[in-house]
C-alpha cells in the first residue's frame, strides 16, 4: 500500500514538473523580447499564451517574432534624413509666425485695454 502512494506521489511530482517545464519554454520568446526591448513585447506575451493553446502550433513564429531586430520606425515608413531636416525647417519657421502673432496678440489686447480705460475716463 504504502509502495502505491509514492509511486502516486512521484507521478504527480512528475506530472507538475512536465506541466511547469511546458509553460517555461512556451515563455522564453517573452523572455527574449523584453530583455532585448522589443517594441511589441506585449503582443509577444500574448501570441505565447497563444501558442499554449495551440499545443505549439505558433511558437516557432513567435519565437522567430521576438529575435527578430526592429526595424526604426523611420526607415520602415521610408523618411529620409533631407526630407525629416525639410520637414523641421518648415516648423521651426511656423513655431516663429506663431510666436509673432502671439506677440501681436498682446499688443492689440494692450492696446485694447488702454482704449477702454480712455474710454470711460471720458464719459
Amino acid at each position: 500500500m504504502t509502495l502505491e502512494y509514492v509511486a502516486l506521489a512521484i507521478g504527480l511530482i512528475g506530472l507538475t514538473l512536465i506541466f511547469y517545464t511546458f509553460i517555461y519554454i512556451h515563455d522564453i520568446p517573452y523572455q527574449i523580447a523584453k530583455k532585448r526591448h522589443h517594441p511589441q513585447t506585449d503582443a509577444i506575451h500574448v501570441a505565447c499564451w497563444l501558442s499554449v493553446f495551440t499545443v505549439h502550433a505558433l511558437w516557432p513564429l513567435v519565437f522567430l517574432w521576438a529575435v527578430m531586430k526592429p526595424k526604426p520606425v523611420a526607415v520602415s515608413i521610408g523618411i529620409d534624413e533631407e526630407r525629416e531636416q525639410k520637414l523641421q525647417e518648415q516648423i521651426d519657421v511656423l513655431q516663429a509666425e506663431l510666436a509673432a502673432a502671439r506677440l501681436m496678440m498682446a499688443e492689440l489686447a494692450a492696446l485694447a485695454a488702454l482704449g477702454a480705460d480712455a474710454k470711460t475716463e471720458l464719459e
